[in-house]
């Protein structure tokens, strides 16, 4: 079913309170659609986003839920059609890392990675695929690393999450197609948010080493990309490496 150019999207970003997420729920709130700011503990950042949104043209509220939990999940996208109606586009950008050697690493810092990076996106996935297969329409973006294809030492789980999503990713695009639900991913690169921010001076600098352009990433930049494959009709179960750290 082809979206009305009159009607305005209904866009789930995870983890937007933030970071690269607050950048993506902004880019698609200039455009005036109407989004999901998801957060987990950062209320009063989420309400900023938000009112900012609503102030550059687009429609927005903050929604707390841990995408880690399927009750809570189920809960936003429940409240998301109750408010809008239907949903469009969903961002699976919701991410941590908790970075150690392997033989050091805790089981607890394992699943809380693995819990949050891939659990997360499957479970908003799940949840979300029966509203787009109703409407015969819709668009998920994961936000995944380069990590995920090349492997990082000292990030076993975060590694792990990252491939774990570009698998879930293509299987995904493959059973959601007949609905015409596009799945799609994306590498954005290091950027300086408060995650990043967390990498000691020597990995900081070996990015800049291995980019070939000798930079981080731009958020707007990737938030744009993002934008502006949510747009498209004809593409599904790709990754789009937006990193110049060349895989």
């Amino acid at each position: 079913m082809p979206l009305s150019k009159h009607r305005k999207r209904v866009v789930i970003v995870t983890g937007a309170s933030r970071g690269l997420g607050r950048a993506i729920a902004m880019r698609f709130g200039r455009a005036g659609e109407r989004i999901v700011v998801n957060y987990i503990m950062r209320r009063s950042e989420a309400e900023a986003v938000a009112d900012k949104i609503g102030r550059s043209g687009g429609e927005a509220i903050p929604f707390q839920a841990d995408v880690k939990v399927a009750a809570e999940v189920e809960t936003m996208i429940e409240c998301t059609k109750k408010r809008f109606g239907t949903i469009d586009v969903l961002v699976n950008n919701a991410g941590i890392t908790k970075d150690g050697l392997l033989v050091r690493m805790t089981e607890q810092d394992w699943d809380a990675v693995m819990d949050t990076n891939l659990k997360g996106p499957f479970l908003c996935i799940r949840a979300v695929s029966e509203v787009m297969s109703k409407q015969q329409n819709g668009h998920v973006i994961n936000v995944s690393s380069i990590s995920g294809v090349q492997g990082r030492e000292g990030q076993a789980n975060y590694s792990a999450s990252k491939a774990g999503l570009i698998g879930l990713t293509r299987a995904c695009a493959r059973e959601l197609g007949r609905s015409n639900i596009k799945v799609n991913a994306v590498l954005p690169g290091y950027i300086a948010t408060d995650m990043g921010e967390k990498v000691s001076e020597g990995i900081y600098q070996r990015v800049l080493r291995e980019n070939a352009l000798n930079r981080v990433s731009d958020p707007e930049e990737v938030a744009d990309f993002i934008y502006h494959l949510s747009l498209m009709n004809n593409v599904s179960g790709q990754v789009f490496n937006l990193d110049s750290r060349i895989v």
